[in-house]
């Protein structure tokens, strides 16, 4: 897998469906993703590959006997399913990570390298928008980086 970047603007369609963009689909050496939760109300898509390090080192860390272990779990691992593409090269989106994000028909999908987030494009310019001054802090604090 090579890096999966960009941001993409596609329609989910009324059964659910997402045309996955064509140059990322070359970079990925399956035909299935993981989709799940993730914060600010979006969903995170990985390779099963990436999945299965992400989540085996997760469940690794996390106790069952631990509430905050559980949250996370609950929130991340136990909503994951697999999606696989069609003929099209469509993703068909399982209704309750749909409603979780709150996609409607115009979504946002970014690549963010090793995993890809999919939002809902007004949720995504709302959160944009509300989270600009973060944005700049954030960035200050990386300022030891540089190229």
């Amino acid at each position: 897998m090579n890096l999966l970047t960009g941001e993409y603007r596609n329609t989910l369609d009324e059964k659910g469906r997402l045309l996955f963009p064509a140059r990322l689909r070359a970079e990925l050496t399956d035909t299935v993703l993981i989709v799940t939760q993730s914060f600010d109300r979006c969903l995170w898509l990985f390779t099963p590959e990436v999945w299965r390090g992400l989540s085996s080192r997760l469940l690794e860390k996390a106790s069952p006997f631990n509430e905050q272990n559980r949250l996370v779990l609950r929130r991340f691992i136990a909503p994951a399913q697999e999606v696989e593409f069609d003929k099209s090269g469509r993703i068909s989106i399982p209704p309750s990570l749909r409603e979780y994000a709150s996609l409607s028909r115009d979504c946002v999908l970014l690549g963010i390298t090793k995993y890809l987030e999919l939002w809902d494009a007004e949720s995504y310019r709302a959160y944009l928008k509300d989270n600009e001054d973060s944005f700049r802090g954030a960035a200050e604090e990386l300022s030891v980086i540089s190229f």
